[in-house]
């Protein structure tokens, strides 16, 4: 039996005339992407409020969250922050190296979008975000008058050694319970814990 071989013919780009093979919308790959722009709508940068005091960051409208510099919660937040970013595929994002005191995190994305019959384009851009440095309202009434506690925790301990302490602070780091605190004061045989109206 006689089988015909098939073969993938090539086609001339329309625009700049190139060999290539055939796609939907007969254009190579550069001149499809100087002709579109998929980041286009997209934001490119973002301001972030940050509380210099407690280090949180304020995810609107109202909720202050704990982040690192260059962590993958920083991350998630950053990404949360983009407008209009589920018009494209997120394929990539990454940090790009900024100054610590800089006020500014780069963020370089690679993202993907299907234009012309289905041919799917994939571009890189970077987002900036600036910080703008605002006390959160805890820490305003902290600043405000230190004094300021509806109640106070006294923990005392009468033994030689600080075992538990060390135990209860590992706990209290484990669990992140100190953000509720306004201030925490170490006594000279335990932990005073105080906490305002909230």
């Amino acid at each position: 039996m006689f089988r015909v071989k098939q073969t993938v013919g090539s086609v001339l780009c329309c625009t700049c005339g190139i060999p290539m093979a055939p796609n939907a919308a007969n254009m190579c790959a550069t001149c499809l992407r100087s002709q579109e722009d998929i980041t286009a709508g997209l934001q490119k940068q973002v301001t972030i409020i940050h509380c210099p005091e407690c280090d949180r960051s304020l995810q609107p409208p109202r909720t202050w969250v704990k982040t690192q510099l260059e962590s993958k919660e920083l991350l998630t937040f950053c990404l949360k922050r983009l407008n209009n970013l589920n018009e494209v595929r997120l394929i990539h994002a990454e940090f790009i190296w900024t100054e610590p005191h800089s006020k500014r995190i780069k963020v370089k994305l690679k993202v993907q979008k299907e234009v012309q019959n289905g041919v799917v384009l994939e571009q890189a851009y970077v987002v900036h975000y600036f910080i703008q440095d605002q006390m959160c309202e805890s820490c305003t009434r902290v600043k405000a008058n230190p004094d300021q506690w509806v109640a106070v925790f006294q923990l005392r301990q009468h033994v030689a050694h600080r075992r538990t302490f060390l135990y209860l602070e590992q706990l209290i780091l484990k669990h992140d319970a100190a953000h509720k605190a306004i201030r925490i004061k170490q006594m000279n045989r335990g932990i005073d814990f105080f906490f305002c109206k909230s």
